[in-house]
């Protein structure tokens, strides 16, 4: 079963009520088949699981969603924890990560993150997702022409109707003062420089960009985004 190690958590919306009263975790799964049998798995194996469902279709990589529900409660992180321990016997998987809610960022899937990061109850949840607006990359590249923007594991993909996907590594995020006193390197205003940054411009969107040694990075509203060439 070819899951990957990066699942996220409440990135998509809960089906069986709101999104304050239930955590989605979302794992993707490499063919229809091993996603199948994940949901089976996971409908049949733990009694605290809501609903177990995979995507109807494959996504534009081939792959699959599959989409755990949980009641958001006190011993979230202890579930998701028995969770993970049963997927990773059940498909091989080692050092699992989680990004929540479109991060920029994965980090390990280890009960003090797990504690920190998943809101316990409403009130939590409504606070995190307030603090958490422009740690979304989909909030933050919102005023782009993409048609969609996905995070593969530590790359940000761009897609833009009629042209091919443009992928980028992520390296940093974080408010634009901090970005700008921690990155090395110079500021590159050369002719090749400036042609890397038109072309960005044009594909994701007019957004601030520099070029800093062999970085971009991105402003929005206070904050700031490194990215460089894959």
């Amino acid at each position: 079963m070819l899951v990957d190690n990066i699942f996220e958590v409440d990135s998509y919306s809960s089906k069986m009520g709101e999104d304050k009263d239930i955590v989605v975790l979302a794992f993707t799964v490499g063919s229809q088949k091993p996603a199948d049998d994940l949901v089976e798995f996971m409908e049949s194996g733990y009694d605290f699981v809501l609903d177990a469902d995979a995507s109807p279709g494959e996504l534009s990589d081939g792959k699959y969603k599959v989409f755990v529900e949980i009641e958001r409660n006190r011993r979230i992180s202890e579930q998701i924890l028995e969770l993970l321990n049963g997927v990773r016997q059940l498909a091989e998987v080692e050092n699992f990560k989680f990004r929540y809610h479109k991060s920029f960022h994965s980090i390990d899937a280890d009960e003090s993150n797990l504690n920190e990061t998943i809101p316990k109850t409403k009130d939590d949840y409504e606070i995190t997702i307030q603090e958490n607006v422009m740690n979304n990359f989909g909030n933050f590249f919102g005023r782009s022409y993409l048609e969609s923007v996905s995070v593969d594991h530590e790359d940000i993909v761009f897609q833009k109707k009629f042209s091919g996907p443009l992928r980028l590594r992520i390296k940093d995020f974080g408010r634009t003062e901090e970005i700008y006193n921690n990155i090395q390197g110079p500021i590159m205003l050369e002719g090749s420089a400036m042609s890397e940054i038109l072309y960005y411009t044009k594909y994701v969107g007019n957004y601030n960009i520099t070029k800093i040694g062999s970085s971009f990075v991105f402003e929005n509203d206070g904050y700031a985004v490194v990215l460089e060439k894959v």
